[in-house]
């Protein structure tokens, strides 16, 4: 107990110093973070490492006021806030919540002033109750299906019937609760509603579109089927009930989290699903085994037999998907010890480590000495009970990542940041011209030109021309074609600029035959 004490009191101190952050970052934002604007902007821009799908976005202006008439609009990586006209001059923040490509929400706020810097409003502030709950879930869910399907696994294949126990029932049943307990508190997260706001649809339905409610839909089908193959009069069924539940678990931990959105996904996605039906064969079959030393069944000699035969592959299994995994993530061994996510890693290696010693010393020692004599069970049974108080601890830690981006994210989010591209805005009441020119020195460079209306929806164009011309260095106008792409951008490649400088930019969008918008400004190229 002290052990699994002071696990929890870590991952406290881990839940509220790590906040919600996840694999999606910010790497740039128009107007920047802290800058002090002579007029108001009509938009606001956030630019993300990847794809995000906006959940609650808000306008705190320099009065205090929260404003409900921002218009929000998502293309893969940027969000766009279309602002009020009516923005008092001073301080305002945005507060954005956004859900990146694991699952995960992700939160944060950008500052501008308009004139004058000001007292404004603060953000609201993350839940720690609610980390709290969400980890307690989590946890909750791993007994439902390691403890859960996996015991009603060994039941079927292993135990042939003789290892049915209440433990396994039990943790289905709170696996189901904790999954829908996730669900809920989930859509909560995202939307950064108090605890009164599970009573309505909003954050269930937020949830589930997410790949955490993908992930955890497979879970409860997979508890429910093991729940019925743990109770079924007859072996085939349960049998098939049983393997389809087992094969459930590695989907649901293979749907979603910081390893399923790993590159190369082939390969991460199809580890956790290996290194999942590992586990669970593993975890479930230390409660029935312990119940059946305890009552001295007859049947433990041959079950003990039936499961280390399978046991050792089945450890190498979990070994190599586990290392692979993190190497993954990892990406540097200094990382164990400089971040969060490594920090809980190597506490979960050494527990790992612990387990894995106890499992060879019931492979080779324990279970041979019952074999020659049955009366031998006491010291068994107290290793078994000793494994699952290991493996209660590992899935406390387990849950705490959660709240942990893995060094791999952080160490894309900061590649981003380093190549983040020159962007500027061009905007009439006409239109709005996004423009992206990467790297944004001298020499080749690629242009990504996003056309919006006035109101930041898109503008279909039929063609668009980048123009370009340094008039300081007598180079005229370089014409080129933009091609559409299917993320839904203009593209320009391979634009040479020779020279750093004060460029013109102006871009031209043929909307009809008869109708052309055209913008421009100025581009400042520098050296390097």
């Amino acid at each position: 107990m002290r052990l699994i004490a002071g696990l929890a009191t870590l991952l406290w101190v881990v839940c509220f110093a790590t906040g919600v952050s996840a694999h999606a970052s910010l790497v740039g934002a128009e107007p920047a973070d802290g800058s002090v604007l002579a007029t108001a902007p009509k938009t606001v821009q956030l630019r993300f490492n990847e794809p995000v799908t906006p959940a609650v976005i808000s306008l705190i202006d320099a009065s205090g006021k929260s404003r409900d008439d921002v218009v929000v609009r998502a293309v893969d990586q940027i969000v766009t806030l279309v602002l009020p006209e009516t923005l008092p001059r001073g301080t305002q923040i945005v507060s954005y919540r956004i859900i990146s490509a694991d699952g995960h929400p992700v939160a944060g706020s950008l500052v501008f002033s308009i004139g004058e810097v000001t007292g404004a409003a603060a953000a609201p502030a993350t839940d720690g109750a609610r980390a709290i709950l969400i980890w307690l879930a989590r946890i909750g869910v791993y007994l439902g299906l390691f403890v859960g399907v996996g015991g009603a696994f060994f039941a079927c294949w292993i135990g042939l019937g003789a290892g049915r126990t209440g433990a396994t029932v039990g943790a289905l049943w709170t696996g189901l609760a904790s999954a829908v307990a996730s669900l809920g508190l989930q859509g909560l997260d995202l939307l950064n509603l108090p605890f009164a706001g599970i009573v309505t649809p909003a954050p269930w339905t937020s949830a589930l579109a997410t790949s955490l409610g993908t992930s955890l839909l497979i879970a409860i089908a997979a508890m429910v089927a093991a729940y019925f193959a743990s109770r079924g009069p007859t072996m085939t069924l349960p049998r098939l009930l049983a393997s389809a539940a087992m094969a459930g678990v590695g989907l649901s931990l293979a749907a979603t989290g910081h390893a399923a959105t790993a590159p190369p996904q082939w390969l991460t996605r199809s580890s956790l699903f290996l290194h999942g039906i590992g586990v669970a064969y593993w975890v479930g079959a230390l409660a029935p085994l312990a119940d059946m030393v305890r009552r001295r069944a007859d049947a433990l000699p041959a079950a003990l037999h039936r499961f280390s035969t399978l046991a050792l592959p089945v450890v190498g299994v979990l070994v190599l998907t586990g290392l692979g995994l993190s190497v993954i993530q990892l990406e540097s061994f200094g990382a164990l010890f400089e971040t969060g996510y490594g920090i809980l890693l190597s506490i979960k290696l050494v527990l790992v480590v612990l387990l894995l010693g106890l499992a060879a010393l019931n492979r080779f020692y324990l279970t041979p000495a019952i074999a020659t004599d049955a009366g031998k069970t006491r010291p068994l049974r107290r290793s078994i009970m000793l494994e699952c108080v290991l493996v209660l601890g590992i899935l406390a830690v387990v849950a705490g990542w959660r709240f942990t981006p893995p060094p791999r994210a952080q160490a894309a989010a900061r590649t981003s940041a380093v190549v983040t591209p020159l962007a500027i805005h061009i905007h009439t009441e006409q239109a709005m011209f996004q423009v992206l020119v990467s790297p944004g020195k001298a020499g080749g460079n690629g242009f990504v030109l996003q056309l919006m209306n006035g109101d930041a929806s898109p503008l279909a164009a039929k063609e668009a021309t980048l123009v370009l011309s340094l008039p300081e260095r007598g180079i005229e106008p370089l014409e080129r074609a933009a091609t559409l792409g299917a993320d839904g951008y203009w593209h320009v490649r391979d634009v040479l600029l020779p020279y750093p400088g004060h460029w013109h930019i102006r871009i031209e969008a043929l909307v009809t035959d008869f109708k052309k918008v055209t913008l421009e400004d100025e581009l400042d190229i520098p050296s390097h």
